[in-house]
């Protein structure tokens, strides 16, 4: 069975102070390579309506450009997508490429960024992972290490940790998990790279938590860049991209650039049964 999926919603209000204008960078739903799937597309409205300027990043994402009046903003988006009904395709066989061999565009994927400190964990990756057999096999048993390492803590959450705090903690939410993998995967030459998107309860057992973003990552093994999700450490069905990054620094749900207080957040992704 195909499921549909409504989801991409994203309400938030934000009340500003001083009355000052907020400027707003919102990411967008990008589905380039699977626009046959898109039902509904996920519009970005706000109230009071206000102009939206789209343009695409330089990790091709769509974003979208908003300048928030003084008051209460609300932005919100909802769509319907029609999903394969087939968990993540799996590469037993894909192999690792060496760095000479890799194409120029995976390379920014190799160096360390704002949350993957690739030069405080190489020790720990090489003497870990170094001995194991290059590709889809080594990259899996980084997933499996982290998903037992970590314990998933909405309580440790928080916006400054980084992939070496997440190892020594122990403790941390999905793009913790993403990061660290991510971290470990450079630290070996694997280009890796952070996804954010949505993962509702399909397929699997319903969970009374409530909904939030996805993070999980890709990494480029076997000519291609292959979904790899250690906080779940499973293949899904229903995964939805909203963009990928060097990490989660590159794909904030928003950005705001001005005083403002988030006042109410909720998200969904839940599948939608045909009458």
């Amino acid at each position: 069975m195909q499921p549909t999926i409504r989801g991409a919603g994203r309400p938030f209000e934000r009340p500003r102070a001083h009355g000052r204008l907020t400027e707003y960078e919102i990411q967008a739903v990008t589905l380039d390579a699977d626009t046959t799937w898109l039902r509904i597309a996920d519009t970005i409205l706000t109230d009071p309506a206000v102009p939206l300027a789209t343009y695409r990043d330089g990790f091709g994402n769509w974003c979208t450009r908003v300048t928030a009046p003084a008051g209460q903003f609300r932005v919100t988006s909802d769509g319907l997508i029609k999903d394969s009904g087939l968990a993540d395709p799996s590469f037993p066989q894909a192999f690792e490429h060496t760095v000479d061999s890799l194409p120029d565009d995976t390379l920014v994927f190799l160096l360390p960024s704002r949350y993957c400190e690739t030069e405080l964990l190489a020790p720990t990756a090489w003497s870990l992972f170094g001995g194991m057999v290059p590709g889809w096999s080594r990259v899996q048993a980084i997933c499996d290490f982290v998903h037992r390492r970590i314990a998933f803590d909405y309580q440790s959450a928080r916006p400054t940790k980084t992939a070496w705090e997440t190892y020594n903690e122990q403790r941390g939410v999905c793009r913790d998990f993403a990061h660290l993998a991510i971290t470990l995967c450079r630290c070996l030459n694997i280009p890796a790279r952070y996804c954010t998107g949505y993962l509702g309860d399909i397929g699997v057992p319903a969970t009374d938590a409530p909904m939030d973003f996805a993070g999980w990552f890709e990494a480029y093994v076997g000519g291609g860049w292959r979904i790899f999700d250690p906080r779940n450490n499973q293949r899904r069905m229903g995964r939805v991209l909203i963009a990928r990054g060097r990490d989660a620094a590159d794909v904030a749900m928003c950005m705001t650039f001005g005083p403002n207080v988030l006042q109410r957040f909720r998200v969904w992704a839940e599948e939608v049964r045909a009458a």
